[in-house]
């Protein structure tokens, strides 16, 4: 398959194709992005705050809050957290996620929505006012790490936080946690380990390698990294998960790895764990997968193009 055909390739797996038709052109090409100007909601982007850690002590990060026009605490809405918030929130980058949930929400395509766009934690008493849009230096500590230490920061110390002015839905099937590259991967353990916290995964450009890999003084492992989750979709139980993965055939290969092969990795590895369930007559959940390959190489641009669709399909269900 060629480089044409293969960035027009948008691949839907399951109940999707009978229930999302709209997602695709009859070409099978993504439907058209609402463009920003488009947006027909008013909102707020509350922040940003600090949070320090008792998990990871002696950092600070910094989070945002979208809260949608409308919002009423009566009605808990849906809660979509985002790692590397600060790329997640500029209005000039590729994401702009407050845009596009202002688009979404105000169509009514999505349901009511609070969003919450958290940094990684940086090592200083305060957030530096002049990382911009660069990466706080504990990031690899905690997206890349295949612990339970991020999962436990998010769940037991962000979200009360946040949960202290705004109330969310704690059903998992309305709650999605995303990212991109690093950021990607780390929603994927969050949700891995606590699927009855988080039931929706957005991955653009995961990076499902082995930066988190920790070498010992006698060359063994001493903690692994992301390129062990194929073999442990594999091996495990399948999660009541829906996952979107977003990758280019550009993207990086270097001492960590392949990017988009270890994407297609875990493609392959959470459509073999479905099949062989299916063959064993196992009961329990599936996962529920979709993917897009582009050409694009190791940047936010394609998974921001993709993601309005990405987000009506999350929640396709609970279309107004």
């Amino acid at each position: 398959m060629g480089k044409g055909a293969l960035a027009m390739r948008t691949i839907l797996m399951g109940v999707l194709l009978a229930t999302m038709a709209p997602l695709l052109s009859q070409a099978g090409a993504p439907s058209p992005v609402p463009a920003v100007a488009d947006a027909v909601a008013r909102s707020r982007l509350e922040g940003p705050f600090e949070l320090h850690s008792r998990v990871y002590p002696g950092t600070v990060r910094r989070y945002w809050v979208y809260v949608p026009a409308g919002y009423d605490p009566a009605r808990a809405p849906n809660l979509l957290l985002f790692h590397d918030g600060q790329r997640a929130i500029n209005p000039t980058g590729s994401l702009r996620i407050p845009a596009v949930l202002d688009t979404l929400i105000g169509r009514g395509e999505i349901p009511q929505t609070l969003g919450v766009f958290v940094t990684p934690g940086n090592r200083s008493e305060h957030y530096p006012e002049d990382l911009g849009m660069q990466n706080p230096d504990h990031r690899v500590e905690e997206y890349d790490a295949l612990s339970d230490d991020y999962s436990r920061m998010t769940l037991h110390e962000l979200l009360p936080a946040v949960a202290q002015r705004w109330r969310f839905s704690n059903d998992p099937k309305r709650r999605a946690i995303g990212g991109t590259s690093s950021g990607a991967i780390a929603a994927w353990t969050v949700a891995w380990r606590h699927p009855d916290a988080f039931g929706g995964v957005i991955s653009f450009i995961g990076s499902y390698t082995s930066i988190g890999l920790q070498l010992g003084p006698d060359g063994q492992p001493r903690a692994y990294g992301g390129d062990l989750y194929p073999a442990l979709i594999r091996k495990s139980p399948i999660r009541p998960l829906r996952i979107f993965l977003q990758d280019g055939i550009d993207d990086l290969d270097n001492e960590h790895g392949n990017w988009f092969l270890a994407n297609q990795q875990m493609l392959k590895s959470l459509q073999w764990a479905n099949a062989h369930a299916d063959a064993q007559k196992l009961p329990g959940p599936r996962y529920d997968v979709a993917y897009r390959w582009t050409e694009g190489g190791h940047s936010d641009a394609d998974g921001g193009a993709a993601l309005p669709d990405v987000l009506r399909w999350i929640w396709w269900e609970q279309r107004n």
